[in-house]
C-alpha cells in the first residue's frame, strides 16, 4: 500500500528548527506515515537532528527542493547543479533515498517563450550530472512539472518522461501534483499509466487547494490509475489553509479557507485512505 504523507505546509510556512519540530509532532499526531520537508533555499537544515526527531515520533521523512531564482537552470546551470548536489548531501545525511520538487526551474521565472532546444540540452546536462552524483548515495531525484503560470520548462508529465528516457539514468523519476495536472494534463488517468514505475512521488491536492473531494479533480480516474500501476510510493497531501497567514501571499489564498489546517489535514487523510481502499486491489 502507498504511504500517506503530508508536507510541512499543512502546519508551517517554511522550515526552521523549532517550526520543524512542531510539524513533525503534528504529522505523527494526525496519523500520517510521512512528512515531506521542503528544504529552505539556504539549505540551513540540520539533517541528522531532523532524522532523530522523525525516528522519535515514528514517522518517515522525505525532502524536496524548489530552485530559487538564482538557480534557474537555463540561466544558471552551475549554480543549479551546486544547490541540487548540496540538497542531495542533506538527503544522504538524513539517511534518505529521494529528492523531489521543482528542480527544473525557478518558480515564476520566464523568458516569454517556450523552452528552447538549447535550454532543454542544458537542463538534461545538469540532470545527468546531478543524477550521477545522487547515484553514489543511492538517491533518486524526481522533478515536479508545474503549471504554465509558474514555469515554462516542465509543465506536464510527458516532458519529464521524455527527459528521463533521453538521459537514461536509473535514478531519475517523476514527481506529480494533482493541482498542476488539473491545469495541464488532458486527464488524470493516462499520465499515471504512461509514467508507470517512473512515478516516484505524488502530491495530493484539490483544484482549489482545499479539501480533497470538494473540487474538480477526477479522483476516481486518478486512483484507478495508481492502483493499476500498483504505485507504492508516498501520497503526500499538499493543500493549504489561510489560517497559516504566511501562506496567503505565497500560495495566492485570496479568499478565506473553509477549513482550518487541522480539519483540512485530517479530512484529506481520511479521503486518501478511502480512495486507496476503493481502488487498490
Amino acid at each position: 500500500m502507498p504511504l500517506f504523507g503530508t508536507t510541512i505546509l499543512s502546519f508551517i510556512p517554511g522550515w526552521s528548527a523549532d517550526s520543524g519540530r512542531f510539524a513533525i509532532e503534528k504529522t505523527a499526531e494526525y496519523g500520517f506515515d510521512m512528512l515531506e520537508i521542503i528544504l529552505p533555499a539556504s539549505l540551513d537544515f540540520d539533517a541528522k537532528k531532523t532524522k532523530k526527531l522523525l525516528d522519535k515520533y515514528g514517522i518517515l521523512g522525505r525532502c524536496t527542493l524548489n530552485l530559487p531564482a538564482n538557480c534557474h537552470i537555463p540561466f544558471y546551470p552551475e549554480q543549479a547543479t551546486a544547490i541540487m548536489k548540496s540538497a542531495v548531501d542533506k538527503v544522504a545525511e538524513m539517511e534518505g533515498d529521494f529528492l523531489g520538487g521543482v528542480l527544473h526551474s525557478a518558480i515564476g521565472t520566464f523568458t516569454g517563450n517556450s523552452c528552447t532546444l538549447n535550454e532543454k540540452a542544458i537542463i538534461k546536462q545538469v540532470f545527468s550530472e546531478v543524477a550521477d552524483y545522487a547515484q553514489k548515495h543511492d538517491i533518486t531525484i524526481a522533478p515536479e512539472p508545474i503549471n504554465r503560470y509558474e514555469s515554462y520548462v516542465f509543465t506536464a508529465a510527458e516532458e519529464v518522461l521524455e527527459m528521463i528516457e533521453s538521459i537514461g539514468k536509473p535514478n531519475i523519476g517523476l514527481h506529480l501534483d494533482t493541482f498542476h495536472m488539473n491545469i495541464e494534463e488532458k486527464n488524470f488517468y493516462e499520465p499515471i499509466i504512461q509514467a508507470g514505475n517512473n512515478l516516484k512521488h505524488v502530491h495530493i491536492t484539490e483544484s482549489d487547494r482545499g479539501m480533497t473531494g470538494e473540487g474538480n479533480v477526477h479522483w476516481g480516474d486518478f486512483f484507478k490509475a495508481l492502483g493499476e500501476i500498483d504505485y507504492q510510493g508516498p501520497l503526500v497531501l499538499e493543500n493549504f489553509s489561510s489560517e497559516i497567514k504566511e501562506l496567503v501571499g505565497s500560495t495566492s489564498l485570496w479568499r478565506p479557507s473553509k477549513y482550518n489546517s487541522e480539519d483540512l489535514a485530517k479530512g484529506s487523510l481520511l479521503f486518501m485512505r478511502n480512495m486507496v481502499d476503493k481502488w487498490y486491489k
